[in-house]
C-alpha cells in the first residue's frame, strides 16, 4: 500500500502573515511538520504543497521530500483542503493520502497511524483536534462538494488543541509545551 504524507503551506495566511515560516521551537512551522511525518516512517514519500518559493526554500534541503508548487488557483483564502489534495495526489498517485496540518506542531507519531488505518477501513479519517485528515484515492476522486466533508472523526488526545491562526496562539502552544522562560 502506497501511502503519501503531505504538508499544505501556503504564504498568504491573513491573521499572522508567513505563519508557515514561524518557528516552533526553533523550526519553521512547516519544516517541523514535514520532519514529524519523515520521523514517523510511515509514508512512502511525504509532499510539501506551497505557492511559496520562500516555504519551499526553507524545505527543499530535507532528505526525502517532494516540493509541488501549488497553482494560483489553489491557493486563495477560499479554496478549501479537498481540492489542493487531489492536485497532490494527481502528481503523486497513491492508495492513501494523509494530510498534516502544520498548525498543530504538537502531534503524537501515532495520530499519523490511526488516520491511514481508520481512512483504509473507511474511506477516510480526521482527527480531533483537526491535526490529521486522509483519504482513500477513491474518496479524493470521488469527493463531491468540498466544504461537506465526510470523514469519520476520531479522539487524538496527544494534539495541543490550539490551532495556530495568531502570535498569541503560537506563543500559548510554546509556553504550554517547553520549559518556563524567566520573562
Amino acid at each position: 500500500m502506497k501511502v503519501i504524507g503531505s504538508v499544505i503551506a501556503r504564504a498568504g495566511s491573513k491573521r499572522l502573515p508567513y505563519k508557515n515560516l514561524l518557528p516552533y521551537k526553533g523550526v519553521p512551522l512547516a519544516r517541523h511538520a514535514l520532519i514529524q511525518l519523515i520521523e514517523s516512517e510511515l509514508f512512502s514519500e511525504v509532499v510539501l504543497s506551497t505557492d511559496c518559493e520562500l516555504i519551499a526554500r526553507t524545505c527543499m534541503d530535507l532528505d526525502g521530500v517532494k516540493i509541488l508548487k501549488r497553482p494560483e488557483h489553489l491557493a486563495s483564502d477560499t479554496t478549501a483542503s479537498i481540492p489542493v489534495f487531489q492536485h497532490i495526489v494527481a502528481n503523486y498517485p497513491c492508495d492513501i493520502h494523509v494530510n498534516y496540518n502544520c498548525n498543530f506542531p504538537e502531534c503524537p507519531k501515532d495520530v499519523f497511524g490511526e488516520a491511514i488505518s481508520n481512512a483504509h477501513a473507511t474511506g477516510e479519517s480526521l482527527s480531533l483536534p483537526y491535526a490529521v485528515w486522509a483519504q482513500t484515492s477513491s474518496c479524493l476522486n470521488n469527493y463531491g462538494d468540498p466544504f461537506q466533508i465526510t470523514a469519520q472523526t476520531f479522539d487524538a488526545p496527544g494534539v495541543h488543541p490550539v490551532d495556530v491562526h495568531t502570535f498569541e496562539d503560537l506563543v500559548l502552544v510554546h509556553q504550554e509545551n517547553q520549559s518556563s522562560l524567566l520573562w
